[in-house]
This record gives C-alpha cells, structure tokens and sequence, in this order.
C-alpha cells in the first residue's frame, strides 16, 4: 500500500512541476505571439487549430496506447515538447511565419495530451473522487505558482538578462524538463488489465452519453467567455502586461483555496445546489455584464467564473468519469477529451470572432451556450438519483 501512495504522490509532484511551466508559458503564450506580429484572430485561430489537432491525437493514442505504456507516451511527450520549446525560443524575433505557427500547434498539442493522459496513469494505481479532485487542485495551484513566477520577474533585469517573454518560455521550459525528470524515476507496478476500447459498450450508459454531450457544451461555453482572457485584460480593459498577470495570479491562487475549501467542507449535499453555486452566479454575472457592459460588472463576471472555476470538480466531472469500469477508463478519458478539445476550439474560434464587438458580446454568447449546459448537469443529477432509487 505504501508503496502505491508513495507513487501517487510522485506523480502529483512531476504534475506540479509541469503545471508550473504550463502556467508561466500559457500565461504568456498570447502575448508573445502578440509580440511577434500575429493578431488576435490569427492567435484566436492558432489556438482554435491547436486544440482541434489534439483532439485528434488523442483520440489516435486511445486506440493504440495501453495501460501500462501510459507513462512512457507521457516522458516521450514531455522530451519532444521541451525540444519544440527551445526551438521557439531560437525563432523568437525571426520572420519564420510558418514554423511559428507549426512549433505552435505542436507545443499545444502535446501540452494537452500530457495533462490528458495524467489521471489514467493515476488510476491504474488507484481510482477515487476525490483524489481526481486533488489531481486537478495540483494542477490548477502549480499553473498559479506559474503565473507568479512570470509576475515577479516579467520585465526585470536579472544578472544583465532582461525576463521578456522569451525568457519565461525559457524558465518554462526548464521547469518541463525537471517533470521530465522525475517522471523518468517513477516506478510503476500496474495490475495485468487490459485497456479496453469499445463506444458501444461506454455509451450503453446514457449519464455518460448525455455527460459527454454536457462537457462539450461546457467547454464551448468557458472558451468562449475566456479562452483569449490575457488579450481580453491586456488589449480590452487596459491592464499592462504585469497588471493582468498579477490579476490572474491573485484569482487563481484564490479560486485553489476556495476549491481546496469546498472539497473539504462547502460541498452542499444537495447536488442542484451545487450546481446554481459553480454555473448559475456566472450565468448571472455574464447576462449582467452584456446588459449594463460596465467595466466593474464585467470584472467581476470574469473574476467570480475564475474563483469558482476550480471547485466542485469531484461533482462536476469526477463522479462522472469514474463509473466507468477502469479496463475501459483510458478510452473513455480520452474521448471525453476528445469532445472537450473540440469544444474548447469552438470556444475559441467564437472568442477570436467577438472579440473585436467587445467583451460583453464575449460573454453574453458565452452565457446562451451556458443555458444548455446548466440544463443538462441538471438532467444529469435528475439520472442518477433516479439510479439510486432504481
């Protein structure tokens, strides 16, 4: 048993290491592209290809990558990642359009099959709630020590090195290779189980039907209202580079704590409570913020949709993905994946779309797609108790 924990917990640290080049980078990615003649809708359309193409990787390595090949598909993908990163840090200035925009995608293409494949390497040694909770607490609070890293340092001179933003994609990237590192050392027994690939036998199950449905929506939604955020606080509401760094760093430090707080002990027992809590106050706040389109009540839209974006997890998703039998957790991951990446690049391509109308009109499409989505994690609580019962 010790010996599991003691796996557990090695693979959280690598996650937190990887998180916080992930933070530092993604944080600055928009700006340095910004910062390289691209505008908005190309970096908007950039983003939107990058995550379309990780769908589709993802869901090739569903179909061929096994259970117990889970982490080396992660090490290979994090030393082919840091290779791709060093060689943006060389292109960085160059007139080289087209190998920034492939180094791009590659780079956010195995960013996201990275964090993709983390939790099924963790539940082939153990598979609970609310350590995908804590999988996603990690993640969330090492991105923030990311983005804090990149505050302090961002626009200072340090032994005659000025940290731009090519200088964060360095950090970053050494950061990544410590990840690498320690994955590297992490020895992992998994139980002879076979990994399974059948939509048949998984979609049988009409909660995890209507939940796949319900996460693409969901992520079409988020992406949408703040997929683009950095150029949104930077180009639309006038924060300097450091001042929107800084504002996400504090929020997003914020938004750990209080989902560390709501796991532990402000999770209502009634789920359509829960519910109202994460989605519906920002539904609120984006219909009120197209309405009134005042800078204070669209900061504090955006605000309370980051504060709340990492709480409830275990009953927003989690609960959701582990009733699915673990010999077919991989697929199923990987698909939810799939669909949620999808999600995310129409997210995107609608924020790149709206962004020059303005962040009100942002976030009040942002909001329509979010009446289907609070529609359907109420029909998916309603399925369950119905389950109970039965």
């Amino acid at each position: 048993m010790k010996g599991k924990i003691k796996a557990e917990t090695k693979i959280l640290i690598m996650l937190a290491f990887y998180s916080i080049s992930v933070g530092l980078w993604g944080n600055f990615r928009e700006l340095w592209l910004q910062d390289n003649n691209m505008n908005v809708s190309t970096i908007s359309n950039l983003l939107s290809i990058g995550t379309f193409l990780s769908a589709i990787l993802i869901l090739i390595s569903s179909k061929t990558i096994k259970l117990n090949k889970i982490k080396s598909l992660i090490a290979f993908s994090l030393f082919i990642k840091s290779i791709n990163m060093l060689a943006l840090f060389f292109i960085n200035g160059t007139s080289l359009s087209l190998l920034f925009n492939c180094l791009i995608i590659i780079d956010i293409m195995l960013e996201k099959l990275i964090v993709t494949s983390i939790y099924p390497l963790i539940v082939t040694i153990k598979k609970d709630d609310r350590l995908y909770s804590k999988r996603k607490l990690v993640e969330y609070l090492f991105r923030d020590i990311g983005i804090l890293i990149g505050g302090i340092f961002i626009g200072r001179t340090i032994f005659s090195l000025n940290i731009n933003y090519n200088a964060c994609l360095m950090i970053s990237l050494i950061f990544a290779i410590i990840a690498y590192l320690i994955l590297e050392n992490i020895k992992i027994k998994t139980k002879e189980q076979k990994s399974e690939a059948s939509l048949k036998v998984i979609f049988k199950d009409k909660i995890a039907r209507l939940y796949i449905v319900y996460y693409f929506i969901s992520q079409v939604a988020m992406k949408t209202g703040l997929g683009i955020l950095m150029l949104m606080l930077t180009n639309q509401l006038k924060f300097t580079a450091s001042g929107a760094t800084n504002y996400m760093l504090i929020v997003g430090l914020a938004s750990d704590i209080i989902g560390i707080l709501a796991l532990r002990y402000f999770t209502p027992k009634n789920d359509y409570i829960t519910m109202a809590i994460k989605f519906g106050i920002r539904f609120l706040g984006y219909i009120l913020a197209f309405i009134s389109n005042s800078f204070i009540m669209i900061l504090v839209a955006i605000t309370w949709s980051k504060l709340i974006s990492t709480a409830y997890e275990n009953k927003t998703d989690g609960v959701y993905i582990n009733r699915i039998p673990t010999k077919y957790q991989l697929f199923f991951t990987d698909i939810r994946y799939v669909v949620g990446m999808l999600g995310e690049s129409v997210g995107l391509l609608f924020a790149g779309i709206t962004f020059n109308m303005g962040i009100r009109y942002t976030l009040g499409l942002s909001a329509l797609f979010m009446i289907v989505q609070i529609s359907m994690a109420y029909m998916l609580i309603y399925m369950r108790r119905r389950e109970k019962v039965k």
